[in-house]
């Protein structure tokens, strides 16, 4: 989840599109993987304890992004998420072309990833969630995830770069807690996670509604933050 134009590729080893691209795909589905295989654990474990296992879903989530961030952020920048690949793409950090190319790459990574969560834990592959999130309580809470999600990572990479990994963890640990939506706060992950009948899934029809509000908030915040953040005139 960071910029290339910020100092986080390397100048010396720019990578192909090919592998950004790989890079995209393979960090969401190990995303999605933590995401909903965490879940799965944390319900089975916690006796019908939804907070405990909330609280193992949200630990996971946050400690595997700080990781796979740390890794494939100097690759492809580590978006995992159409959200903030629409941000580096109105910010003309990634060309059109490649935006898409990058929302394919996380969309299909995200499905994978599923997939993958439910063969760990012996599930049915192919699975339609019927858990509803609806109301307007749930999209505010998206828009106010995905404003505070991209606005840590273009604060940090304004002043702190080399923090982006741990500041998105911490704050997506944060926002499961103080939204009432869990904070999905990414477009891929919403339409995954309407394959998963368990824990961490969002039934279908709930699903367009968080992502447009995902998709709004990430302009408004992109917005917000260059003016914000933008270096003092003197």
């Amino acid at each position: 989840m960071t910029g290339r134009d910020r100092g986080v590729e390397p100048a010396s080893e720019p990578f192909s599109p090919a592998r950004r691209l790989a890079a995209e795909a393979l960090g969401t589905a190990l995303l999605l993987a933590i995401v909903i295989g965490s879940g799965i654990m944390g319900e089975r474990l916690a006796g019908r304890n939804v907070a405990i296992a909330l609280l193992g879903n949200t630990l996971a989530t946050g400690a595997g992004l700080v990781v796979l961030i740390s890794i494939f952020g100097p690759i492809s920048g580590a978006h995992f998420n159409p959200a903030v690949t629409l941000v580096f793409a109105l910010r003309r950090d990634l060309s059109a072309r490649l935006a898409l190319a990058y929302v394919a790459a996380q969309i299909a990574g995200a499905v994978l990833g599923v997939f993958l969560a439910h063969a760990m834990f012996a599930e049915a592959i192919l699975q339609v969630s019927t858990k509803l999130r609806d109301g307007p309580a749930q999209v505010l809470s998206e828009f106010v995830a995905t404003f505070g999600l991209v606005a840590t990572i273009l604060g940090t990479l304004r002043f702190k770069p080399d923090f982006t990994p741990a500041a998105v963890g911490l704050y997506i640990t944060a926002a499961y807690w103080f939204t009432a939506s869990t904070s999905f706060a990414n477009p891929a992950v919403t339409l995954a996670r309407s394959l998963s009948n368990t824990f961490a899934g969002i039934a279908p029809g709930s699903a367009p509604a968080f992502i447009a509000a995902q998709l709004a908030s990430a302009t408004v915040a992109l917005a917000v933050s260059g003016w914000l953040f933008r270096p003092a005139v003197r």
